[in-house]
């Protein structure tokens, strides 16, 4: 083909159309530019799945997150894309240059996950002995990774609450995958410990503040509009 086209070229320099020539070579060169472009994410993603097959910072049956947030099993990888079926069931198929080229989490390649609980508790309570409660009801969780020990970490003064984070490991690997139902037990275990000693879990709680510059109770607000009132019928 490319001595074909030599010879065509040749041909119409020897017939001096040289302005036909000088057309045809940048028609070609155009249409080669077009086609770079159009296959610039193909060569990518091919070359990308190249890199992945052969240094695997994944495989099938590992959990992964991509930097967009989709998170699931990998069931497929090809030469252009990966595909993941997500919690939700869902294949979604990823590029393999997005897997390349900017971060993705396997969660699967360390063999342990922390799962944590965040939670509240009454302004009430005695913090030390929440946090032993705590920590006990975990103490029994049969999905729990033996090997860690559960940790507690308060995390500040809420509205009506103080708040903490509960951390638990699991095991997590490509055959046994109990992230979602060691958060169920966990937070079953610390509802039914919380209940069992009295420890108050509390709603939202708001302050109203009445009068002109506020910091007035309501009580005392309604006090003062019934001494008004009684002044007012008494004239």
């Amino acid at each position: 083909m490319a001595i074909l086209i030599l010879g065509v070229m040749l041909s119409l320099s020897a017939l001096e159309l040289t302005k036909t020539v000088s057309s045809i070579l940048a028609g070609l060169g155009i249409i080669g530019l077009a086609l770079g472009f159009a296959f610039q994410d193909t060569a990518a993603n091919f070359m990308s799945g190249v890199f992945i097959t052969f240094n695997q910072p994944y495989k099938i049956g590992d959990i992964i997150q991509t930097k967009d947030g989709h998170e699931g099993k990998v069931i497929d990888v090809n030469l252009r894309v990966t595909k993941i079926r997500t919690y939700n069931g869902p294949i979604v198929h990823v590029p393999n240059r997005m897997l390349f080229q900017e971060y993705f989490i396997n969660y699967t390649e360390e063999g342990k996950r922390r799962i944590q609980i965040e939670c509240g508790i009454s302004y009430g309570e005695d913090l030390e002995t929440v946090q032993k409660i705590a920590l006990e009801a975990m103490d029994g969780l049969p999905s729990r990774l033996k090997s860690e020990d559960p940790s507690i970490f308060w995390t500040g003064f809420g509205d009506s609450s103080i708040n903490f984070i509960l951390n638990i490991w699991v095991k997590f690997s490509t055959t046994e995958v109990n992230f979602i139902p060691a958060r169920n037990e966990a937070i079953i275990a610390l509802k039914k410990a919380f209940d069992k000693e009295g420890i108050t879990i509390p709603f939202p709680i708001r302050t109203l503040d009445f009068g002109i510059k506020g910091g007035v109770r309501m009580n005392e607000e309604l006090k003062e509009l019934k001494i008004a009132e009684l002044n007012g019928n008494s004239n």
